[in-house]
């Protein structure tokens, strides 16, 4: 074991472009972190420039550095997919064949519909893709007024729920059991739905409607043991920050802190790095970048998301220890500049630091799993023949 604690930070669909494969996603000159940067009036991350973000990437306002600190790499997607679970199932050594399905297009069948009806006992209103706010604002008077459901979708493979906290419409208790009607009914093969996410919201009339913090996502449970699972069953902490439990359905996470924001998110890592003597894994998502700023196609707010995680980045590695490692990469793209809202299939950046790297340009890899095959390899953790990655652990 080189490194005590390893801290692994996924940038919520930051992508860098040049996947080989976009064309057959109806991808091609897709490139999310470029693109944010060419629609700034003015850009600065000082702190992933050291690291060498403007040696793996040409970005307008970043430059290359004569001696990066961080080893970086260009990792390319094995699995059938572009969406969050994909993504971060594929980093722990799964390939994802089969994508999961979406209803972008038509809504979810009458048949799904109905039985979530009989199920919970309500009406479901909207039906459609659609932006989560707008379609509170467009009927969430009615669903105070009738007591229905909000069901939407998007993009990715999700069934929302949307519904007011207060108990007196709706209430919390209540919509976390709809969402878990419809995740066993989502379960079947023919309706094969990645995601099944409550969406509270406060407000009494348009205008006023607010989501807050109290998100809930039921994810598939993964097919198979992941990198996190054999990194607990060896005695090791791992520790998520932000969606990543509910990504894994809590399988091989051993202690969970919940977000309200990628911001939050940077601090409550901070604070682990500053205060938690663990042995094992630190594992963070910053939805932000892809939930408020991808999907809404804004590039301006996107790209001071990214400063401002820079500017926590930067006290994130002030309290790093000499026996700690640092991963920085992301799950897919989201293209704020692309058509639609969905992800886009792009390679995604990989910077590894800690304080006695030598810098420099890694080859391509061909996936993610490189990152979840080099946590283990640093512990010593035996991995199974199916997971897939091979350890960069010698290269750091």
């Amino acid at each position: 074991m080189k490194f005590k604690r390893v801290f692994l930070i996924v940038l919520d669909s930051l992508g860098i472009g040049n996947a080989r494969d976009a064309a057959k996603f109806g991808d091609e000159g897709t490139d999310t972190f470029l693109h944010i940067t060419e629609k700034m009036p003015s850009f600065s991350i000082p702190n992933m420039e050291k690291l060498g973000m403007g040696n793996l990437k040409h970005l307008k306002g970043v430059s290359p550095v004569e001696k990066p600190l961080a080893k970086y790499y260009a990792l390319n997607e094995a699995s059938n997919g572009k969406d969050t679970m994909t993504g971060h199932w594929e980093m722990m050594g799964i390939k994802t064949e089969k994508p999961f399905i979406t209803f972008t297009d038509t809504g979810f069948p009458p048949e799904l519909i109905q039985e979530l009806e009989e199920k919970t006992g309500r009406k479901v209103i909207g039906n459609k893709a659609a932006s989560g706010t707008e379609i509170i604002e467009e009927l969430g008077e009615e669903q105070l007024r009738t007591g229905s459901m909000i069901v939407y979708t998007s993009a990715d493979s999700v069934l929302q729920i949307a519904a007011p906290e207060d108990p007196k419409y709706f209430g919390l208790e209540e919509l976390y059991k709809d969402c878990e009607i419809a995740r066993e009914i989502t379960m079947k093969d023919e309706w094969r739905v990645g995601r099944v996410i409550a969406r509270p919201y406060v407000g009494e009339k348009r205008g006023e409607f607010k989501r807050t913090s109290n998100r809930h996502d039921l994810a598939l449970k993964p097919p198979t043991k992941t990198v996190l699972n054999y990194l607990e069953e060896a005695g090791l902490s791992v520790i998520s920050i932000g969606k990543i439990n509910d990504i894994f359905v809590g399988e091989g996470i051993n202690k969970a802190i919940h977000s309200r924001s990628s911001v939050e998110g940077m601090e409550q890592c901070i604070a682990v790095a500053k205060d938690e003597d663990f042995k094992g894994l630190c594992f963070v998502n910053l939805v932000d970048f892809d939930a408020l700023y991808g999907h809404r196609r804004d590039p301006i707010g996107y790209g001071e998301e990214i400063q401002r995680f820079d500017e926590k980045l930067g006290e994130l590695l002030s309290v790093l220890k000499e026996d700690d490692l640092l991963m920085l990469t992301a799950d897919h793209g989201n293209d704020p500049t692309f058509s639609g809202t969905d992800h886009t299939r792009e390679q995604v950046p990989l910077l590894v630091y800690h304080k006695g790297i030598a810098g420099g340009q890694g080859e391509e890899q061909d996936s993610f799993g490189v990152i979840g095959a080099s946590v283990a390899d640093n512990f010593s953790v035996s991995l199974p023949s199916e997971l897939i990655g091979k350890s960069l652990y010698k290269e750091f």
